[in-house]
């Protein structure tokens, strides 16, 4: 038996522990309370063995604060499909005709791009949350471009019916000094897009802000700007080797009667329908009733239950856990779930009842930036990650299959190795892994 160390986390609150029986090469169960001396971790040699693994996070007394990767399948069994293979083909993700309840399984580990080349934060110093407009054919596009499989988007209907891709429920804009915001539903397409760069020359633009969840508001600045674009324009301009991750996007503060659902997918499903053509398509949604909605109005393209698996309580209890989240999809015939990365490290036997109900898993949040954590969810079982830092995170992947270029070469969030992201944490500074597995465990 072997204790070794994930690399980075290198405060005695924050261990990654390794457990292999290398005379068998099978999964080692831990059942056992113990909680090993900060002595036991210390000057051990760095190595990602490939049998089995478990995640361990500790507080700053050595205290257990979070034990919950237990049971984990070999990476044999997890990783049965290829890290570095080439994008597949609409035909490995678009083949649910004539079975509802089929099971759906990704033929590789899949890389996301989270709103294409990764969201922006206006509010963190780290040039590369600014660096390219989220969700616009200028991201998507320089997305397609790295070896990665996805672009995930947001889309919603406009008060004349037209797909747009858009992520927060209300725009806002200043006239008069003032800040305006308008929910997005309530717009016209030619309304909408006035807001941003303009496309023909001599248009009048609206300059665009954003409000984060604090109520901080910030003039919508990045390097690279774009225009706001429809859920045609994208079919028609983004690479059409990249598969579309399409959230539909519905206004938590919002009660949509059955017609309303209705009309809005079908909206959507119309453009799809007409221009995906070959490309690999999927749905997800935050919406338990949309997702279920989704899947029985098609059945070509997959639909995935999207969840942050408790980090926000909601009045829908559906919303508020893993458990609750595969209860929605076997309900409603879904193809799998997409949870925020800590639901899965607070919960991680739920993956294994994930995969036991025949359901794909992907994850999602700012964790997913970080190689270490996502080299720990492939060896979970997880199938795909979200990312917003694509350029590093596509580079890292391939590497996986090489347990001894995991720690050599995978540093946080790349080159720099650390990124601001004030919104994160309660003080701003740097985000570091120690701060962001203590987020996990709060």
């Amino acid at each position: 038996m072997t204790i070794q160390r994930l690399p980075s986390l290198h405060q005695e609150y924050a261990f990654f522990y390794h457990f292999s029986n290398k005379n068998e090469g099978l999964p080692f169960k831990y059942h056992s309370s113990f909680v090993p001396q900060p002595a036991a971790s210390v000057n051990t040699k760095l190595h990602f063995p490939i049998e089995s693994s478990f995640l361990k996070i500790f507080d700053r007394k050595m205290a257990l604060k979070a034990v919950h990767v237990s049971d984990v399948p070999s990476l044999s069994d997890n990783a049965e499909f290829s890290l570095c293979s080439p994008r597949f083909t609409n035909k490995c993700v678009n083949n649910h005709e004539g079975d509802r309840d089929c099971t759906f399984k990704f033929p590789k580990f899949v890389v996301m791009g989270h709103r294409g080349s990764g969201m922006n934060m206006l509010q963190s110093s780290d040039k590369r949350m600014k660096s390219i407009k989220e969700n616009s054919i200028l991201s998507f596009n320089a997305a397609a471009k790295l070896p990665l499989d996805f672009i995930e988007f947001d889309v919603q209907v406009t008060k004349d019916d037209c797909p747009v891709i858009f992520h927060d429920s209300f725009i806002l804009t200043e006239d008069q000094g003032s800040i305006v915001e308008k929910r997005v539903t309530d717009l016209t397409l030619a309304e909408f897009l006035t807001y941003g760069p303009q496309k023909e020359p001599g248009n009048v633009s609206k300059p665009l802000f954003r409000k984060t969840k604090d109520g901080r508001i910030f003039e919508w600045k990045v390097e690279e700007d774009d225009p706001l674009c429809t859920l045609q324009d994208v079919f028609q301009k983004v690479d059409g080797s990249v598969g579309f991750n399409i959230e539909l996007k519905f206004d938590d503060q919002t009660i949509y009667k059955l017609e309303e659902f209705t009309h809005i997918l079908q909206v959507i499903l119309k453009v799809v329908l007409e221009h995906a053509k070959d490309r690999p398509v999927m749905f997800s949604s935050f919406q338990p009733d949309a997702a279920q909605l989704m899947r029985k109005l098609q059945n070509k393209y997959p639909v995935f239950f999207l969840t942050n698996g408790g980090s926000e309580i909601y009045t829908d209890t559906r919303r508020n856990s893993l458990d609750e989240a595969i209860k929605v999809c076997m309900e409603g015939g879904l193809q799998g779930i997409v949870s925020e990365v800590k639901a899965i490290f607070r919960n991680a036997e739920a993956v294994t009842k994930i995969k036991e109900s025949k359901l794909s898993l992907i994850s999602y949040g700012l964790l997913n930036n970080v190689p270490e954590v996502v080299y720990v969810q492939h060896l979970m079982g997880v199938e795909g990650v979200i990312v917003d830092l694509v350029r590093e995170i596509t580079e890292a992947v391939p590497d996986f299959s090489d347990p001894a270029k995991v720690g050599e070469e995978l540093r946080l969030l790349g080159k720099e190795g650390k990124m601001k992201v004030e919104a994160l944490c309660q003080t701003p500074g740097e985000l570091s892994v120690d701060n962001l597995i203590c987020s996990v465990i709060q």
